[in-house]
């Protein structure tokens, strides 16, 4: 199976919530006025785009509607599917990753998937025929070192690991020489997964980032953080979080493949500007691939 026919069957619940909600409006409106739009408006909002972003699209819709003259509700929705591609589709999706090493930080709370997408990342990378070296900095979580350990050995790469509770930028300073001597292409850094106060996250991030800074100067740096689909627009009050205590520059969105809520991705696009970079669709260790807009929004649309 494709990865787009994994995106889309992966997308089926969300496609299945979505298609109902903002079909049901179509069938029941044919002409195109204010309670038409505002019917648009809520179904948008309860297929988990958020109010924000939801009041964006109908505002657009609306100068669309008066631009061209449009009075068909069937033209409307092709609108909307473009308005919606224009969201996902205006951001850059693709990693930054030409130096050798690059490195990727990885943050995010406990329980979201964070330590299986690192290692389905690795996964991803060796395929590519790239040499990947893990760091375990998440020294905080019990079993977080032992469970990136497991996926090190199940991908076949190199790890990095100190004791439980022990210093993460000494972790990340071991793994940056290490990715130095030994040739490496790519350097992952797990990092603590607790929700600490701002202050404290953002000097745990600074203090890595200075240490990569200076062991590893000039290289490419992607802090992406990992948001579980599931949880909907919780998933955007983290994103929001951790964006402030820290320069993030990608999304990776778990378990999209079971939920109901993956219109949070036009949400994350469009309230934070923040690009979705992977989407894990699967539980297979190749069900985390890089992010395409234009597939997730023809993955999305089918049968709208």
């Amino acid at each position: 199976m494709g990865f787009f026919e994994k995106l889309k069957h992966g997308l089926d619940k969300t496609r299945e919530s979505f298609t109902e909600k903002v079909n049901d409006v179509f069938k029941v409106f044919v002409k195109v006025d204010e309670e038409f739009f505002e019917e648009l408006s809520d179904a948008l909002i309860m297929a988990d785009l958020g109010v924000e972003t939801s009041e964006y699209i109908i505002g657009e819709l609306r100068d669309t509607v008066k631009k061209k003259h449009i009075s068909d509700s069937e033209e409307v929705k092709e609108e909307l599917k473009n308005v919606i591609s224009d969201i996902l589709t205006e951001q850059d999706c693709s990693m930054h990753l030409n130096t050798k090493p690059s490195v990727i930080m990885v943050i995010g709370v406990n329980g979201v998937g964070k330590t299986t997408s690192i290692g389905k990342m690795a996964a991803f990378y060796k395929s590519q025929g790239k040499k990947v070296l893990l760091a375990a900095a998440d020294t905080f979580r019990a079993a977080a070192i032992d469970q990136l350990d497991i996926w090190a050995k199940r991908v076949g790469c190199d790890i990095i690991k100190h004791q439980e509770n022990s210093d993460p930028a000494a972790v990340v300073f071991d793994a940056c020489r290490a990715a130095a001597a030994r040739d490496c292409d790519i350097l992952i850094c797990d990092t603590a997964g607790r929700l600490h106060n701002k202050a404290n996250l953002m000097a745990e991030l600074n203090k890595m980032g200075r240490v990569i800074d200076r062991e590893l100067p000039g290289a490419d740096k992607e802090i992406l953080i990992v948001l579980d689909a599931t949880t909907g627009q919780n998933a955007v009050s983290q994103a929001n979080i951790f964006a402030e205590a820290a320069d993030v520059s990608g999304i990776i969105l778990t378990k999209l493949d079971g939920t109901a809520k993956g219109g949070i991705v036009v949400s994350i696009a469009k309230e934070r500007n923040i690009p979705v970079k992977f989407v894990g669709v699967g539980e297979g260790i190749d069900d985390l691939q890089e992010f395409n807009a234009d597939d997730f929004a023809r993955a999305l649309f089918e049968n709208v």
